[in-house]
């Protein structure tokens, strides 16, 4: 690809319109049914508005039908996957393997990051079965991006922004196994947002306070981009299905303009690299990602094992750090430095407890602030704003627009003039009109009026970029004769828009049609491959699986067996780990580790330190495939 693509997340028709003007190249968004995010559903006639909307922008959208899927559940997929390539839908992100068992009309599919794609075996195989683009796992470092760029043509996707989930994507059975509630069917209840207790092997507290210990920060890999371009990554991807509109505003706000800088710099340096959509971005607000829902910031495992990413005092956002409290008064405080704070905006900060504490700011005086109350400050506290209520302001009454490029040439006919129009893709449309060629008293006059009444496209998605008037004399031509050919020219284009939209093709070899011989990695799948289905099933063991133990979503009783494998490790978190640092004579809690949640379940941790990953297992306690304890 020599397209680079932001992609947005669109709970709706709004955001993913708001997403669209704010500079997105595509969007993602939940059909009726079956979306990872179930609380994200929309109806096929706003998905219809949306898919005619960003095509005027050649710009894509992207239909989520990745959960699993019960064998029931096959004709109703298969009937909304027609009914959505009909309205135009670009691709569908996907993540049961029965999708590539069935006959599907020809639209592209991309693998979900819930296909725990993560080695370069997994996305060459991907490949071979006819799947177009992979959503790599979050957790690759770039040197692994470049692994599986070196391994495969497919268009990659990873995750730049957003909220983390803490296991891998797909791996995940801790929601399932709680309450019935299963990740992989778009339920998460979302277990690593809540508060556990970390018992050590004498079944002492390791710590004296319950502690969020399963919750991240967010992903923000702005500052990263030109590196990830350089590793082959061709599509950036915002979390966010559930966000408002104003986060994705800002969000997808801030990337547009660092992608421009970026791919503007390049083109300086003849990089064929450009944008995936038309069109440039008219913006009437400053985006900044801290301004909107954060758990502060980290760049996961992007150079490796680094910084630790969790946040573990609390699972809310906390926004943008504004200084720290250097006086107090009865019903006032002063920050240093003195920042913008205004009444209304929401300020937070961690209490002597390191329990996040909320208020709101009733006025300001100077450097000195008065908020709703005072409870847990003291000289010292570091203070956030999570809500500026001005710039949140500013987003609800924003009239950020996205303009095409269109140049035109006005030019003499033998009974009169023609308008020619051409827009920044190629696409062409005329417009002409007879009229009595009258020379103008006053020339230069005319000229400039010509130009003026052509360059007036509000109300249009284009922006005049280049005016050519020839004409062998100047012509009095009235203003309504000008506007009518400029609007019908126009609406010309548009149709051409729509007529040459490149719509992407499919591979000949998809699923059923692959070769026999594509082999997937392994021969035997747990129920971690989240076979749910007789189609799924079909499909591995037709690529060369000869063991298949079912989803944990077919009822298998959960106790005993690994619920979540994560990157994320507890004793780096804690300081605890040897490998990265921790000395070796320091005290250390005894293992092995559990965490114990606020109902009493117990989950015992297993850290694979080899390939330094921590594994949560659903008590009493972990036990082997043989039914042996692990240690």
């Amino acid at each position: 690809m020599d397209r680079v693509e932001l992609l947005a997340p669109a709970k709706d028709l709004e955001t993913g319109i708001a997403a669209i003007n704010c500079g997105a190249d595509a969007v993602y968004i939940g059909a009726t049914k079956f979306g990872a995010r179930e609380a994200a559903g929309n109806s096929l006639s706003d998905l219809e508005k949306l898919i005619t909307y960003a095509h005027t922008y050649w710009a894509r959208v992207y239909v989520t039908v990745n959960t699993l899927l019960y064998d029931s559940e096959i004709p109703q997929v298969e009937k909304l996957v027609r009914e959505l390539y009909a309205i135009g839908a670009d691709a569908l992100i996907i993540q049961d393997t029965a999708l590539l068992e069935l006959d599907l009309p020809p639209i592209p599919l991309f693998a979900s990051t819930q296909m725990h794609n993560h080695t370069p075996e997994r996305v060459a195989f991907l490949e071979k079965v006819g799947i177009q683009r992979v959503i790599l796992a979050r957790e690759l470092s770039l040197e692994q991006i470049k692994h599986i760029r070196a391994r495969t043509s497919l268009e990659l996707e990873t995750f730049v922004h957003g909220a983390l989930c803490v296991s891998y994507s797909g791996q995940c059975y801790m929601s399932y196994a709680l309450g019935g509630r299963s990740g992989n069917r778009g339920q998460c209840a979302q277990p690593c947002r809540r508060p556990y207790q970390l018992i050590d092997g004498n079944g002492q507290s390791v710590l004296k306070e319950k502690r969020y210990l399963l919750s991240l920060r967010d992903l923000n890999l702005s500052d990263h981009l030109d590196r990830l371009l350089d590793a082959g990554v061709r599509s950036f991807k915002i979390e966010g299905r559930l966000k408002d509109k104003t986060y994705v505003m800002n969000v997808v706000g801030h990337y547009r303009q660092k992608l421009d800088e970026i791919l503007e710099n390049r083109a300086r340096q003849g990089s064929s690299l450009r944008p995936a959509a038309s069109g440039r971005v008219i913006f009437d607000f400053t985006p900044d990602p801290r301004k909107t829902f954060n758990r502060g910031y980290t760049t996961y495992f992007l150079d490796g094992r680094k910084a630790p990413v969790g946040s573990p005092d609390t699972p809310k956002s906390i926004g943008e750090p504004l200084g720290r409290v250097v006086k107090l008064n009865r019903a006032s405080f002063v920050l240093e430095p003195g920042p913008a704070v205004q009444r209304g905006d929401g300020l937070c900060f961690f209490d002597a407890k390191r329990e996040l504490t909320g208020t709101q700011v009733n006025d300001v005086q100077g450097r000195t602030i008065f908020p709703e109350k005072m409870d847990g400050l003291a000289v010292g506290t570091l203070v956030y704003r999570n809500h500026d209520r001005a710039f949140l302001s500013a987003l609800e009454k924003s009239a950020t627009e996205r303009k095409i490029g269109v140049r035109f040439r006005l030019a003499e006919t033998v009974n009169g003039i023609a308008l020619f129009a051409q827009d920044e893709d190629g696409n062409e449309a005329m417009r002409a009109v007879t009229i009595e060629k009258t020379a103008a008293e006053k020339p230069e006059q005319a000229l400039a009026t010509i130009e003026k009444q052509l360059r007036k496209l509000g109300g249009t998605p284009f922006a005049c970029s280049f005016v050519r008037i020839d004409l062998p004399q100047a012509l009095f031509i009235p203003i309504g004769v000008l506007n009518g050919l400029r609007r019908d020219a126009l609406d010309d284009l548009l149709r051409q828009r729509v007529e040459n939209y490149p719509r992407l093709t499919v591979p000949a070899a998809r699923g059923a049609a692959a070769a026999g011989d594509v082999r997937y990695p392994t021969t035997e799948l747990t129920f971690e491959g989240n076979v749910l289905n007789a189609r799924a099933e079909a499909f591995y063991r037709r690529h060369g699986v000869t063991q298949i133990e079912p989803a944990a979503e077919s009822g298998l009783d959960m106790r005993g067996r690994r619920v979540m494998t994560t990157k994320h490790c507890i004793k780096h978190q804690m300081g605890w780990c040897v490998k990265y640092g921790a000395p070796k004579d320091a005290e250390r809690p005894r293992e092995p580790l559990s965490l114990v949640d606020e109902q009493g379940n117990v989950y015992p941790l297993r850290f694979d330190c080899k390939k330094c990953v921590m594994e949560v297992y659903f008590g009493p306690e972990p036990v082997s495939k043989t039914g042996e304890t692990l240690p």
